[in-house]
């Protein structure tokens, strides 16, 4: 299964997405945006971005290692999660390179 994108309403009323891997685990998720438009052209971002090694910060505080993606002019379009150790963050690196380019969007906002 190929992985997908999800635009989804927080609790307080913005706009989110998250890129989930094929097996389902969420491996992107975005800021909060006023607009659906702005979500999706965050995906675009993110679809972009993504196939560049480049664009990926790498983060490590405290024993925790997480990324963020970053669009070319140097804002963040998606965090990961926390990891515990260095190769898992590297594993997510690559699964959000794999996926995000061809990831469908899956709209569950209505």
């Amino acid at each position: 299964m190929a992985g997908k994108f999800e635009v989804f309403l927080d609790k307080g009323g913005k706009y989110r997405f998250r890129l989930k891997a094929g097996n389902g685990e969420i491996i992107l998720a975005s800021q909060g945006y006023k607009s659906k438009d702005s979500a999706m052209n965050g995906i675009e971002s993110v679809q972009k971005n993504a196939a560049s090694d480049a664009q990926f910060e790498r983060k490590d505080s405290k024993g925790q290692f997480m990324f963020n993606l970053k669009a070319t002019n140097g804002q963040v379009v998606g965090t990961s999660e926390r990891y515990t150790t260095a190769g898992p963050c590297e594993n997510g690196i690559q699964s959000v390179m794999k996926n995000a380019p061809g990831a469908k969007v899956e709209d569950l906002a209505g």
